[in-house]
């Protein structure tokens, strides 16, 4: 007799508590951008085509998310024109040496009551043992306003 270990049978009709559909689709369209970005030539190319793909993921953005996005892309590109701007599983996105630093994501992505302004770890926001790397969006106020320029001048230092 061996000790293989056997296969695990599934017990009940339950299903699999595994991705949403809406992270389903999320991961099936950075698929896409990254098939899209092998098939671009030439560095300037390249960011031109990625520019226009964000603005067209924004406009497809419902009302309210769009606003919020426009007004992100603008502040993000005037206070960060190093930042290029290039989808990331089908959100606006902004990264340096073709690494993601910071992304906005719609509230209607996926359900939630707000859009958020997210760091990826490439962001400098360090700030002791432990900082914050998303925001809440609800409205952008000319304070934050000032907050987003502030904080990607920080992360992009």
């Amino acid at each position: 007799m061996t000790d293989k270990p056997q296969p695990s049978k599934r017990t009940t009709d339950t299903p699999s508590e595994g991705f949403t559909e809406d992270e389903r689709a999320a991961m099936k369209e950075r698929a896409r951008e990254l098939k899209a970005a092998k098939r671009r030539s030439g560095a300037a190319d390249k960011a031109a085509e990625d520019e226009k793909d964000v603005l067209a993921k924004v406009a497809e953005l419902p009302e309210g998310d769009r606003a919020l996005a426009e007004r992100v892309h603008a502040l993000i590109r005037a206070t960060a024109p190093s930042l290029l701007p290039r989808t990331w599983y089908g959100m606006p996105a902004y990264a340096k040496d073709g690494k993601v630093v910071c992304f906005f994501q719609g509230a209607e992505k996926f359900k939630a009551r707000y859009a958020t302004l997210g760091f990826s770890d490439q962001a400098n926001l360090d700030d002791g043992d432990m900082w914050p790397t998303a925001y809440a969006l609800t409205e952008l106020s000319d304070a934050m306003e000032a907050r987003v320029k502030e904080l990607v001048t920080r992360a992009v230092s």
